[in-house]
């Protein structure tokens, strides 16, 4: 039996997944958080990042921190709620495909509670345009999508910031078309498939490394090493 090596806490809509090890919802209450037990990821957004998670070389144990719950749109505090969770039960990498337009003290104070503690946090923001939280925040690793990647491979576009393949599988499906989301995934992928319990900057400079493609701005630069 091969042996598990990374513990992800996946923060999304996905609730339930064949092989997860603990789930749990997050829903704001006024001005509350509640934990409540996980519903069907009605959305299909968080099982398709959850399939990408686990579809690498290197087993992984998988926790589920719901936030998105019967569409309504995730709170800053209900992020964060999730963030301390799956930190707490030992997660080494903490994905999230999605990105809160206002940055929140609540939210900013749980990410680097796991960034400081050694936890790779992986986020995804836009290519272009405003910063996204938490991606924005010191520490974390911002991934977008890449037309350029093909799925599994990784483009360099700035510090801590990385590309990978927009579509799930590479399927030109509209529908499986994800962007940001999706090419974060595929970010969280190539580590998972990296050097273990590595610090965050030893996990970005190897992606940097091993990166296809390298952004406009930073064209004919070698990645840092």
């Amino acid at each position: 039996m091969n042996q598990v090596i990374w513990r992800v806490g996946l923060i999304d809509s996905c609730g339930i997944w064949p092989g997860a090890i603990e789930a749990a919802a997050f829903v704001s209450a006024g001005r509350c958080v509640e934990q409540r037990a996980v519903t069907a990821d009605s959305s299909g957004h968080g099982s398709r990042i959850a399939r990408l998670l686990q579809g690498g070389d290197v087993p992984s144990e998988l926790l589920l921190a719901q936030v998105f719950v019967n569409s309504k749109p995730a709170t800053g505090a209900a992020v964060a709620a999730a963030v301390d969770w799956v930190h707490a039960r030992g997660a080494s990498l903490i994905h999230l495909s999605l990105g809160l337009g206002a940055d929140r003290s609540v939210l900013a104070a749980a990410v680097a509670s796991a960034v400081d503690a050694g936890c790779i946090v992986v986020a995804s923001m836009p290519a272009r345009g405003a910063p996204t939280y938490p991606a924005a925040y010191p520490g974390v690793i911002r991934a977008t999508g890449d037309a350029r990647c093909a799925p599994s491979e990784v483009s360099w576009l700035g510090p801590s910031f990385f590309g990978g393949c927009p579509r799930v599988s590479g399927c030109a499906q509209t529908h499986l078309r994800g962007g940001a989301s999706i090419g974060a995934a595929w970010v969280s992928q190539a580590i998972l498939n990296g050097p273990a319990n590595a610090p965050a900057r030893v996990v970005a400079a190897t992606l940097a490394a091993g990166a296809s493609y390298i952004g406009p701005e930073l064209k004919g630069r070698l990645p840092d090493r």
